[in-house]
């Protein structure tokens, strides 16, 4: 199976980098790619613990986007550092451009996938005004992924916020069309839609709870289920 995740940047801290969050997380990913030499993981990250554009009112929304972009990267270069640390093959690409980062690039991905590699996407797209979500749904197409994974701190996706209302109902599958029409908060309308064009289901999982990330790749129904029809 190959699986984008995309990792917030809350998972590498809440406040600037912190080392057991990023420890947790390879550990996480260590986990997960235990599973089978037939698990490829490509891992999209965001730089929210850094930079969030949308916090930054006063300034340009693009320039706030910049910042936010080479957030994802200095992120990037931590995940790389420590998954290679543990003995985990990785290579980063990234959609800005940095002179000793290697540029994303589809075929290069798909290749270093294939031979166990984790390939780490920074940089988001490139551009402003566009979120990481939809980096991740990008990516995902590039290297032709079989599922897109959401890592949340909730464990799938609820009719309403379930911190903010306890009536709240967990939903456990659901279809493209209906997360677009209800704008529930998947992803970005973006990126659900570049999913529902090329077929590639979203899994909205809890990767707070340890073990989850494996869990998912098993196959066993954890999160939400995003598709074309619903599993009954």
């Amino acid at each position: 199976m190959r699986a984008l995740l995309k990792l917030s940047g809350e998972a590498l801290g809440r406040a600037g980098l912190e080392s057991k969050a990023l420890e947790y997380a390879v550990a996480e990913l260590a986990a997960a790619l235990s599973l089978s030499r037939d698990v490829e993981l490509g891992v999209v990250v965001g730089g929210g613990n850094l930079v969030r554009g949308r916090d930054l009112p006063q300034m340009d929304p693009a320039v706030a986007d910049q910042m936010g972009m080479l957030a994802t990267v200095i992120n990037g270069l931590a995940l790389q550092e420590a998954l290679s640390q543990r003995d985990i093959p990785a290579t980063l690409q990234s959609a800005v451009a940095v002179p000793w980062i290697d540029p994303v690039h589809p075929h290069r991905a798909r290749e270093a996938l294939s031979q166990g590699r984790v390939v780490v996407f920074a940089g988001g797209t490139g551009n402003p005004f566009v979120t990481t979500d939809t980096a991740a749904a990008i990516r995902a197409a590039e290297i032709e992924a079989d599922v897109l994974l959401k890592a949340t701190n909730v464990d799938g996706v609820y009719t309403a916020d379930p911190k903010r209302d306890p009536s709240a109902q967990k939903i456990p599958s659901l279809t493209y069309e209906r997360a677009i029409q209800e704008r529930l908060g998947v992803m970005d309308l973006a990126a659900l839609a570049l999913c529902e064009q090329y077929g590639i289901p979203i899994v909205v999982f809890d990767f707070f709870r340890a073990g989850n990330l494996r869990k998912v790749l098993e196959g066993e129904p954890i999160g939400t289920r995003v598709s074309t029809s619903v599993d009954l």
